[in-house]
């Protein structure tokens, strides 16, 4: 007999009772008797029940014969014992037993009974760990089965029922009150939302957004980048027609608190008047407007930017307390935060820090929480862990609010011992949420509520009150007065059709109820209400006049009262219970006396303001109110229609206002000029992880920088032409102390040694290529595989932009043509500007020797521009052929050479001998290690010119004259719209050398295409 079949008849009675055991043919079943059919073996059988006679006598021979020895086979035993006996006889189907010749019917019923309830048990009995309905074939089983009975045939639906009774297959008793997605959360939601804002900055609003929005972490906050549903087209429609919601809470504010002489007197050398308004502006001084100015480092106008800031003066109630103590509140974008701060304590002396007492941003944590969360178990910070509940004994964890990032001892104050004034930093201690098209008032006056007046019964404390600060404001009649009259104005903003039919800037206060006990029940579409101006008196005083100086108060300039505010929020959880607590489901809650009062503070946006089409295009409403308020704004303006954008939707707006976006439109700033060395590596990375064949190649195409704008470069080599073209004495052989001196504070202008190298076709300053590469690395702006890297000192640099309104009127003026816009012609005339002449041109060159100036292009035809277009100068035959045919595209790029095309292949094959020498010996590596390295190379990018750019004006057939900075199709004119810079010498040069009727005409050609296309420049003011 195999092991084989043995194994396979042990895994068939495995399972059989002890005292059943089928007969399987084998000769080891051979020794096992069976008397009188007992369901025992003959030997057991007979120790229980003896029987008389023969069979007394059969057991004592039997006992004799018993194998006991184990080295004796059980075949061999049993066949000699069977052989002794002689009445045996092994059977056909191996059973060795005659029939007896008697039974008794007790034994043979008991041994029959038994026989059958082993088999019961067999049968009954599971033989594994599968379920019943995993027994059956698979084309019989069914996926309700598991969880439903009667699904089962009926012959197993009793076992199956019993199984489903046992405790190991029950469901486990989930609480109630928590759904499926809460309860695979963390262990403490709250908690763990707190340690992921120890590294950026959360939004009030970032929960909705993140379910909605494409996150990206940007200027050490999780912003929403753009929605992810396709809603490009939708938002410039709500932006034009409906309403568009974007949260600004990012935004940094700094707080500056002194006498108000003091404060103008610290801040008047950081701006000009020649830029616009300053901080003393009139309107702005009283706190009636909101005010925007460009600030620089003091004493350094026209360069060295540090960024546009927007600021608003709190306002007094009589003028005769001008010299006392004033607020200034400085808004601005958070990349600008840290130069703009620093310079802000070195001009108002404000060295000496002090610590907050009322405004502290961090998590709200008593000390015996911030003691639990630190005796958490030693696990990953990033590891998910096991719910424990703690049940009633758990201590909530509040949730932070404000900045999370901030260390508690790190001041956020600084005070000036000299001057008296005090910088606060109050980032994140408010929010700030705009609101985007003609619908914003009505969004405003259906969401918003002006809080109740609120009385005090006799013998009432209202020290114990959550809101004394209101009750206290309502027993002042002034106070009252003027909180109706607020409310009036407020009003009136419903049945305005736009808000750029308000005055810019305009500012109004207001203190609201709860907006959340205003929700409607279902989203909706509010739209203007005419019937709330009936006054027609009063809304033709509001659009003329503004709001008054008195009504621009608001309680939100309090801190203590923003505290209050804080922390007697009642909780969302509070609100709908109470409101499930109505008699009547969905009418309106009334809170009284425990209802909150916010403090608010409405500043109009103009939206555009510069150029004479689509005037105050994208114009809205700004609502500044106290932190943790952020959701019970949000959500009321959502369900009134307004839609939400993101960052993307930001850069679209300032693009159709024609207005430069911060911090990529301003080259000339700190914060401008990181963010466009991330984004050149960006675009760098991107490009290198496409194939040499799914990409374009730059070189070929005549584009040196693909990924960012070398402005430097450009004016410096504009500066140089320009010198040549009309001094070609002062470029052969350079003298005079004008000269001298203006090349001794550039790093990279042409040395006295190499000045005389000059390109023949345009005379532009090769100088930077003539040098050793070695040198160039440290000393001027150098390109490593198109990352520009700006090497020289800030202080050094003469590169500015051009933000004098005076000039650029003027500019604005020489930049339209003569002979078709005639009223533009006769009012330049009748206002005695001056014509374009070298003579009108000199003063502005003088003073802004390198500069460059903002413009805006619009094509004839088709095309749409994209960033980092090229801005480039058209010549005679082009403006023939224009002539000629008016359906001209414009001309084409000719393919270029590409002088890295041999150092590559170079590269491919050292990379190939290096791979082939990491395969040979140790002993032969050793003894090629003495040769030239291989990593002393420059490492080349196919299709991007590597090392220091050579000229980039003269480098195509067209003269460049300046970069795109933003541009694509405008929905707004039909058409492709662009904006950007370009060199000032140069677009004077330009413009002084075209036809009349063409003046203003310009080529712009992408990146990756060879094709130039015509647009018209025009400088907006």
């Amino acid at each position: 007999m195999s092991n084989a079949k043995e194994r396979k008849h042990a895994k068939k009675m495995r399972n059989q009772p002890t005292n059943v055991t089928l007969s399987s043919g084998f000769v080891a079943d051979r020794g096992t008797k069976y008397h009188n059919g007992g369901g025992r073996p003959f030997h057991q059988a007979q120790k229980q029940e003896p029987f008389p006679g023969t069979s007394r006598q059969r057991q004592t021979k039997m006992t004799h014969h018993s194998p006991v020895d184990p080295d004796v086979k059980e075949q061999s035993s049993s066949k000699i014992m069977f052989k002794k006996k002689g009445g045996w006889k092994a059977g056909p189907e191996g059973m060795s037993q005659e029939i007896p010749k008697y039974i008794t019917a007790s034994t043979f019923a008991q041994a029959r009974a038994a026989e059958i309830s082993a088999m019961l048990k067999a049968v009954t009995q599971k033989s594994s760990n599968s379920l019943v309905f995993q027994t059956l074939p698979r084309h019989m089983r069914r996926r309700a089965m598991s969880h439903n009975v009667k699904r089962l045939p009926r012959r197993l639906r009793e076992i199956a029922q019993k199984e489903a009774e046992k405790a190991v297959h029950q469901k486990k008793e989930h609480s109630k009150n928590k759904c499926h997605k809460a309860r695979r959360c963390h262990k403490n939601r709250v908690l763990e939302f707190n340690r992921r804002q120890k590294k950026n900055i959360w939004l009030e609003t970032h929960i909705w957004h993140a379910k909605r929005f494409h996150m990206v972490k940007k200027w050490g906050y999780c912003l929403g980048e753009r929605p992810t549903v396709k809603s490009h087209r939708a938002c410039y429609r709500a932006m034009t027609n409906r309403c568009l919601l974007q949260d600004l809470s990012y935004y940094c504010c700094l707080e500056l608190k002194g006498k108000e002489e003091e404060i103008l007197k610290a801040l008047s050398p950081m701006c000009s008047i020649d830029a616009g308004l300053t901080f003393a502006a009139v309107h702005c001084l009283s706190g009636k407007c909101q005010g925007s100015v460009l600030l620089y480092r003091a004493n350094r106008y026209p360069r060295e930017m540090l960024g546009p800031v927007t600021f608003i003066w709190k306002s007094e109630r009589t003028p005769s307390h001008t010299s006392e103590s004033r607020q200034l509140w400085i808004w601005l974008h958070p990349t600008l935060k840290q130069d703009i701060l620093e310079e802000l304590k070195a001009a108002c002396q404000c060295v000496e820090p002090i610590k907050p007492t009322i405004c502290t941003p961090g998590p709200l944590l008593t000390t015996s929480e911030e003691k639990s969360q630190t005796e958490l178990p030693d696990e990953k910070i990033g590891k998910k862990r096991k719910r424990k509940d703690d049940g009633e004994n758990a201590k909530p964890v509040k949730k932070v609010i404000g900045d999370g990032t901030r260390d508690p001892h790190q001041p956020s104050s600084w005070i000036s011992a000299a001057t008296g004034i005090i910088i606060s930093d109050l980032t994140m201690e408010m929010n700030r949420l705009r609101l985007i098209g003609p619908l914003s008032h009505s969004i405003l006056t259906e969401a918003l509520k002006a809080a109740s007046v609120q009385t005090v019964r006799e013998g009432e404390d209202t020290e114990k009150t959550p809101h004394h600060w209101w009750i206290e404001t309502c027993k002042n009649p002034d106070s009252v007065s003027l909180h109706h009259r607020q409310e009036a104005i407020f009003e009136l903003l419903g049945g305005i059709t736009s808000p750029a039919e308000i005055p810019s800037g305009t500012i109004l206060g207001l203190t609201v109820g709860d907006p959340r006990i205003n929700l409607p029940p279902k989203r909706s579409k509010v739209l203007p209400n005419p019937e709330k101006c009936q006054d027609n008196e009063k809304v033709r005083q509001l659009l003329l006049e503004g709001v008054p100086v008195d009504c621009a108060h608001s309680f939100i300039w309090s801190q203590a009262i923003c505290k209050n505010v804080t922390e007697n929020k009642i909780s969302d959880q509070d609100l709908n219970r109470r409101r499930s607590e109505l008699l009547v489901p969905g009418s309106q809650l009334v809170l009284g006396p425990q209802e909150s009062k916010i403090p608010i503070l409405l500043i109009q946006q103009p939206g555009k303001v510069t150029g004479d089409d689509r005037r105050g295009w994208g114009s809205g409403w700004d609502i500044l109110f106290p932190k943790g308020w952020g959701m019970a704004f949000w959500i009321p303006f959502i369900y009134r229609g307004a839609r939400v954008g993101g960052l993307k939707e930001s850069v679209m707006h300032s693009q159709y206002k024609r207005s430069p976006d911060i911090p990529g439109d301003f080259p000339d700033c700190p914060a401008g000029v990181v963010f466009a060395e991330e984004q050149a590596k960006n675009l760098l990375e991107k490009y290198k992880r496409r194939p040499p064949a799914k990409r374009p190649n730059y070189v070929k195409l005549g584009t040196l920088a693909p990924f960012c704008c070398p402005w430097e470069q450009l004016a410096q080599e504009w500066e140089s032409r320009v010198q040549a073209q009309e001094e070609p004495s002062v470029a052969s052989s350079p003298s005079g102390e004008d000269s001298d001196s203006r090349r001794d504070k550039l790093p990279c202008a042409p040395t006295p040694e190499n000045t005389d190298l000059w390109s023949d076709e345009g005379g532009t300053s090769l100088s930077s290529c003539s040098e050793p590469r070695e040198a160039m690395d440290t000393e001027c702006p150098a390109r490593v595989g198109t990352e520009w890297v700006a090497c020289q000192d800030a202080t050094g640099s003469l590169l500015c932009v051009l933000r004098s309104r005076k000039w650029l009127k003027q500019l604005s003026t020489w930049c339209g043509p003569s002979s078709r816009d005639k009223r533009a012609a006769r009012r330049a005339s009748g206002s005695g500007e001056p014509a374009l002449t070298r003579a009108a041109c000199l003063p502005l060159l003088e003073r802004f020797p390198r500069a460059l100036v903002w413009v805006s292009l619009a094509l004839l035809r088709k095309g749409s521009p994209e960033p980092h277009s090229m801005i480039c100068v058209p010549t005679e035959e082009d403006f023939l052929r224009l002539r000629q045919d008016q359906l001209y595209c414009g001309p084409q790029e000719s393919k270029h050479s590409d002088p890295f095309k041999s150092e590559i292949r170079k590269q491919k094959e050292r990379k190939k001998v290096e791979k082939r020498q990491n395969k040979q010996a140790p002993t032969e590596r050793e003894g090629l290690a003495g040769g030239p390295p291989a990593a002393g190379h420059q490492a080349l990018t196919l299709g991007l010119w590597s090392g220091p750019l050579p000229g980039v004006t003269s480098h195509c057939s067209r003269v460049l004259l300046g970069f795109v900075t933003q541009g694509d199709f405008s929905m707004a004119v039909g058409g492709g719209e662009a904006l950007g810079f370009v060199s000032l010498t140069g677009l004077l040069d330009m413009l002084s050398t075209q036809p009349a009727a063409e003046r203003g005409l310009v080529l712009l050609r992408a990146p990756a295409s060879p094709q130039y296309r015509f647009a018209r420049i025009a400088v907006e003011v």
